[in-house]
């Protein structure tokens, strides 16, 4: 059946034929140099916009964070993300439905990456001149190296949907109104991992992609950016959900999708060896930890990002984020839960407990650094005031409109120095990934598939010894009790990042966690002492059914269109 499918709204195909540019243009060999020159322009440009589908993750689902999605915090303003908190999404409304985005951004790269699409240098390999042989051959390797990072975004934008949907279709060339789409299924979900993790293995081969770049070539795709995404889809791989779907599927007729099979410790040992080959390009590539976590999505040449998405200078997110009380136009959107802080160990390392009276009466006092360096709590100084987040407090609920209700505020990622009032601005670099993420996925991995190996312990540790962090070592040797540690550490390191949305699914841990209330902190002032007390915030919900998104319904009410839902949905 063809051409009977593009009048889906969202769906696959109008989003792949929809806003093409026009790359189908014949490869004429006749071209003069200016002609070439313009060519070249043109596809750099392109490839320049095949950049622009990167996740944003300051607003990624509305502005409220895929942390307000999870345990990790509230959003003041509810908006479209209190969807996936209430329970209340499904195929026909779904806030993060990024089905259509990337198979739109997949698209581009597929015309990119067509023969049409080719660069002429006929003009310049045709001259003798030494001059054009130069260009000719510096263009050519240029031209090489656009196509390998064209790739990588097509794996990234595969991965993206894979985690949210499982096995969905590959389709790695460009689509007409002439292509028979009723031929087009759903891949299996190893389908899906196999074609991810060759690409990133072909696009990281020697020779392949540049070690690193400098000044503004930064935040392109590098080999480390090819190896860590390899790293966190194997990681996903050798994880329980993709591998147990009886515990949550039964009965569903396409486990294939949703699910892979075969031998576990060795889909651990290669999550262990592909995050350890991240770690080994490190003297390479420049790979270390910063001094300053605060730094974390402010600076472009941070030693610590793989790869990042690079943003212009603005302040929308401060304005969003921002405690309210403290500029006129601050908002308080993301406001972080008690879940989160209750998460973040005393400073000997051992955990903070509320039934502790010494923990309970100061519960802000030696914590790991890391927990100021994330939140503003009570008494935070922000600019020259501390903050007063008590019941009725000039920054809280009830003591300003849309104060926070969880007692707290967001410092990571914001750059607190800014003046709103005078609309000052600053660099905003969202990181997709970074080296401390690459210890932790080995650390994790290697428990798994090596339990008692020595690097377990020196690289769960390595993102608790940064300089301005200095935590004590975890020394625990039992693995289940270390795995326990090291995603504690992972939650606590990667905070805010879009990491927990996804790790407590993959974990099979969403049913426990997901379905708790979101806490927060109340305090109350009597005679110059504080009483601190968690309190609920809000119930969330989470079914079985919500360890995938749901394919939308418009792609599966298409004509000709005989796809299999997910399972529970």
């Amino acid at each position: 059946m063809k051409n009977k499918i593009y009048n889906i709204g969202v769906g696959l195909i109008v989003l792949i034929l929809s806003g093409c540019v026009d790359l189908d243009r014949e490869i004429i060999t006749s071209l003069t140099k200016e002609q070439v020159n313009s060519q070249y322009d043109f596809v750099l440009k392109q490839l320049t916009g095949l950049y622009s589908d990167l996740p944003n993750g300051y607003f990624e689902i509305g502005n409220g964070m895929q942390a307000s999605a999870c345990d990790e915090a509230d959003y003041t303003y509810q908006g479209s993300v209190q969807a996936i908190n209430s329970g209340s999404w499904n195929q026909y409304n779904n806030p993060d439905d990024v089905f259509g985005r990337y198979y739109t951004a997949i698209r581009k790269v597929n015309d990119f990456l067509s023969p049409a699409a080719e660069v002429n240098l006929e003009a310049f390999r045709l001259d003798p001149s030494s001059d054009s042989q130069l260009i000719y051959s510096q263009r050519s390797a240029e031209i090489k190296n656009w196509k390998n990072e064209a790739r990588f975004l097509r794996a990234f934008y595969y991965f993206e949907l894979v985690k949210r949907y499982g096995g969905v279709p590959l389709i790695t060339k460009p689509l007409t109104l002439e292509t028979d789409f009723s031929i087009i299924k759903r891949n299996s979900l190893i389908d899906c991992f196999n074609f991810i993790v060759s690409e990133c293995d072909s696009v990281s081969a020697i020779g392949a992609l540049p070690v690193k770049y400098s000044g503004a070539e930064i935040g392109r795709v590098t080999k480390g950016a090819a190896l860590a995404l390899k790293s966190r889809v194997l990681l996903y791989k050798a994880s329980d959900l993709y591998n147990s779907p009886s515990q949550w599927a039964s009965g569903y007729q396409h486990p294939e999708l949703i699910s892979v099979t075969g031998d576990r410790p060795t889909m651990w040992k290669e999550a262990a060896d592909a995050a350890k080959a991240v770690i080994n390009l490190s003297s390479q590539a420049g790979y270390s930890l910063t001094i300053d976590y605060t730094s974390i999505g402010k600076k472009f040449d941070n030693p610590e990002i793989i790869m990042a998405r690079r943003n212009g200078t603005d302040n929308y997110f401060e304005q969003l984020n921002f405690p309210v009380g403290v500029d006129a136009i601050a908002r308080g959107s993301v406001t972080p839960s008690q879940n989160l802080i209750d998460a973040y160990e005393m400073n000997n390392g051992t955990p903070f407990d509320w039934n502790n009276p010494a923990h309970s009466s100061d519960p802000y006092y030696n914590r790991d650094p890391r927990m100021g360096f994330t939140v503003f709590f009570n008494q935070s100084k922000f600019k020259t005031i501390f903050l007063d987040c008590t019941t009725g407090g000039k920054n809280a609920d009830g003591g300003v409109t849309n104060g926070t209700k969880t007692g707290y505020y967001l410092r990571k990622l914001v750059d607190p120095t800014l003046d709103l009032d005078l609309n000052r601005t600053s660099v905003h670099s969202w990181p997709l990934f970074r080296i401390s993420e690459m210890y932790l996925n080995y650390a994790e991995a290697l428990n798994e598939y090596k339990p008692g190996d020595a690097d377990i312990l020196i690289y769960t540790n390595k993102t608790r010894q940064r300089k301005n962090v200095l935590m004590p070592a975890i020394t625990e040797t039992d693995q289940a009790k270390l795995r326990e540690r090291i995603r504690n550490e992972r939650r606590i390191e990667l905070a805010f990042e879009g990491h927990r949305l996804w790790d407590v699914r993959r974990w099979m841990i969403a049913m426990d966690v997901l379905n708790q209330p979101l806490y927060g902190m109340s305090i109350v002032e009597s005679n110059n002492i504080l009483k601190y007390e968690k309190k609920e915030v809000e119930k969330r919900v989470f079914l079985p059914k919500m360890y995938f998104y749901p394919i939308p319904q418009s792609v599966l009410l298409t004509e000709g269109n005989d796809w299999p839902q997910n399972p529970l949905w």
